[in-house]
């Protein structure tokens, strides 16, 4: 039987995932907790071998959660849900060592599975999901480039741009026009926003 801490803000979604998992065969929930703060103190009382935990817990986020989890509860493997997950999330929980990252949208097979995964100590992690972080993970942009589009994304125009970073108008534009181009967005808005997506900001 694999014992089963969740962690989720929302009581309706809590209850959900808790039943989803009991229904499962060889799993059973030990604990389920409210925020981010609760959880290594429920981990260290219930003794789970995985946390299923909710990205966008109050108070503590997912990716700090898990770091203190495997300081503190190393046997506890974690498995974080995100409600608009992104490629550059998944590198980040990867980076935090979870070992599964799922959508909150998953069925509750899907999510049975990726629990057993983890417990077994292997990824479980969408497919999709997986080849979208591996293709945005070489971030094509300079870190002059990147300096531009950091403040680009605090709504400075090209003018303030140059005067902060000591550089010419015209140089500002032609950093602006290579961005785009590497990204391939539309307009300086949809290259923040890919950058970001991306984890590259």
């Amino acid at each position: 039987m694999i014992g089963i801490l969740v962690a989720e803000h929302l009581p309706l979604v809590r209850r959900g995932l808790v039943s989803s998992l009991e229904c499962q065969a060889g799993l059973k929930v030990v604990a389920d907790v409210a925020n981010g703060e609760a959880v290594v103190p429920a981990a260290l009382r219930y003794a789970p071998e995985v946390a299923v935990i909710d990205l966008d817990l109050p108070g503590t986020d997912g990716f700090t959660v898990v770091l203190r989890l495997r300081e503190e509860v190393p046997g506890c493997r974690a498995l974080l849900l995100a409600r608009d997950p992104s490629p550059r999330q998944v590198r980040q929980a990867f980076a935090v060592h979870a070992l599964g990252f799922m959508s909150l949208e998953v069925g509750p097979e899907q999510l049975a599975d990726g629990v057993r995964r983890v417990a077994a100590g292997r990824r479980a992690v969408d497919s999709e999901l997986a080849v979208a972080a591996l293709r945005s993970a070489e971030n094509p942009l300079t870190r002059r480039e990147l300096d531009v589009l950091r403040l680009a994304a605090q709504g400075a125009g090209p003018g303030e741009i140059a005067d902060r970073l000591f550089l010419s108008v015209g140089t500002v534009r032609n950093h602006l026009s290579r961005i785009m181009c590497k990204t391939q967005a539309r307009n300086r808005l949809d290259a923040v926003r890919i950058a970001d997506d991306a984890g590259w900001l």
